[in-house]
């Protein structure tokens, strides 16, 4: 790299910050990140201002006439050495620092970086050596930092992970953060994967450790609770409705309340209805008229279901995705997922890919917003039906943080219905995810491809010694009005993409082949 004249020559001071420097950090860390990061994971102002409010000791910057050209971010914590390695998210508090705890052992690098034009100048070094200076006051007993590997993209197909940072360590391929890190004194304990979506890293990130050799244990002994990884686990349940010839709305209603209240009675957190389940309303509507006329009607009841949905996971406390309905926008029929909240809100997911039959039966046309679900209890993504059996769109969701794709069906026979269930499966295993389906049963005269339905629901999960041998938590009999109950431990699937028998998401040939999104992936946070 070659420096200008004008910065070799330009004064930098290194020193802490102050809160008029907010838009300055926040101008830096775009000039660092804009082409490595999606525009999304880019800091604010907000979560500058609570780092340097909850810690401002640990935070410092480089400046150049009177311009942020680099700065560095700490917390101090203390670790549970006994866990598997952390994200950056568990140690940070979703980088709002609410995890900082004077009473630690270990201050957490949680960002570095150099304004480009300002790179090779030696500001990294003054950086960490603040950081050092930081340890030693405190007298912690190490540091520890993920670091990224912005070079790997170049060396994919010839080296992996490992073997790129040991050539890394003996200098015979140039990595600027993790050289500057070896400068530091950091080891690297481990590599990982999926920790941020970095696409120089090729998501890879090594955990760094730097031991402060002046450790003092005897000054340090007051009682500290380490940060534990929370136990996370929720309930789901997914009902298998029968279809049925109904002549009121309030007759629907008491089918949907038994679900729910059945759901609610066992504690569960998710509950799942069928794809199209609404369907049964069809009975209140024109019987000579066309499918496609009858749609349209129905899609007029939007209102409707959506106060009902509204008012009973309000009043039962669950996150309710409520199967599909026809939806009309611009004289378009759509067939829509819905997922109703505890607060009360209502999510929206459009049925991506759309079935030859689908088509010139129902005139049902395809969504385009792919969407990722952040609840409080567990990312969730919803694929309608035959969505699960394109592998491309679940390894995306997975990749912005789905843990758990919740399919509501409608299939006719047992073909169909397999084609579904092997799929969700595969799905399971291909990226470590829970997959929970849900479909109808019973027929329905008033429309064709309904007259018949076979379903049988399930809860599944991937394939290894840490789950069910039939990698099934939990399914429903066949052809039978039900549900299926289980209890998910997300904590342990994301600790097994990381240590199973196999990992696929780990494993991927990247160099070779990639997935790639044309629109911008949605991940929405609900309450």
């Amino acid at each position: 790299m070659t420096i200008k004249p004008s910065i070799k020559k330009s004064k930098i001071i290194i020193r802490r910050w102050r809160e008029d420097d907010i838009a300055g950090l926040v101008q830096c860390q775009k000039s660092v990140y804009q082409s490595d990061f999606p525009t999304d994971s880019a800091h604010d102002r907000r979560l500058f201002e609570l780092e340097f409010k909850k810690f401002p000791e640990g935070q410092v910057l480089a400046e150049s006439n009177g311009m942020v050209v680099g700065y560095a971010c700490a917390i101090i914590v203390q670790l549970d050495d006994s866990q598997p390695y952390y994200t950056y998210s568990e140690i940070t508090g979703d980088s709002t620092f609410s995890t900082h705890d004077p009473s630690g052992d270990t201050l957490y690098g949680a960002d570095i970086a150099v304004h480009p034009d300002y790179r090779g100048s030696g500001i990294a070094g003054m950086l960490y050596s603040q950081r050092m200076r930081i340890m030693k006051r405190y007298n912690l007993r190490r540091m520890v930092a993920h670091g990224r590997l912005p070079n790997y993209h170049k060396y994919v197909g010839q080296f992996t992970p490992e073997q790129y940072v040991a050539e890394v360590k003996e200098r015979r391929i140039l990595d600027p953060a993790l050289i500057a890190h070896y400068k530091a004194g950091y080891v690297v304990k481990a590599i990982l994967f999926d920790q941020l979506v970095d696409r120089s890293s090729m998501n890879y990130t090594t955990w760094l450790e730097k031991i402060n050799p002046e450790f003092s244990d005897t000054k340090r002994r007051i009682a500290s609770t380490p940060i534990k990884r929370p136990v996370r686990r929720i309930r789901v349940c997914t009902a298998q409705c029968e279809l049925k010839n109904i002549s009121s709305w309030d007759e629907f209603k008491r089918n949907v309340v038994y679900f729910v209240n059945t759901a609610a009675s066992y504690h569960c957190h998710f509950l799942l209805f069928p794809e199209l389940f609404t369907l049964q309303l069809l009975g209140l509507l024109d019987s000579q008229a066309s499918i496609q006329n009858n749609l349209k009607e129905l899609a007029t009841l939007i209102q409707r279901y959506k106060d009902l949905f509204q008012e009973l996971a309000q009043s039962r406390g669950l996150y309710i995705i409520a199967g599909t309905h026809p939806v009309l926008r611009n004289g378009k029929v759509f067939n829509t997922a819905f997922l109703f909240t505890p607060t009360g809100r209502a999510y929206e997911q459009d049925k991506l890919h759309i079935s030859r039959s689908e088509r010139s039966t129902y005139a049902f046309n395809p969504g385009e917003a792919i969407r990722v679900f952040d609840t409080p209890m567990a990312r969730i993504a919803i694929l309608v039906s035959y969505d699960i059996e394109f592998p491309e769109v679940s390894r995306l969701l997975v990749k912005y943080g789905a843990e758990v794709l919740f399919v509501p069906f409608a299939t006719d026979e047992r073909k169909a219905y397999s084609r579904i269930r092997f799929c969700a499966h595969a799905r399971a295993v291909e990226n470590c995810v829970y997959v929970v389906i849900a479909g109808n049963v019973g027929n329905l005269a008033q429309a064709d491809s309904l007259m018949i339905n076979y379903a049988q629901s399930a809860i599944i999960t991937p394939s290894d010694f840490a789950f069910p041998t039939n990698s099934v938590e939990a399914e429903a009999d066949a052809n039978t009005e039900t549900v299926a109950i289980a209890e998910l431990d997300i904590s342990n699937l994301l600790l097994q993409r990381d240590i199973g028998t196999v990992r696929p998401l780990f494993d991927l040939r990247v160099d070779l082949f990639e997935t790639q999104s044309k629109v911008p992936i949605e991940v929405i946070r609900c309450d």
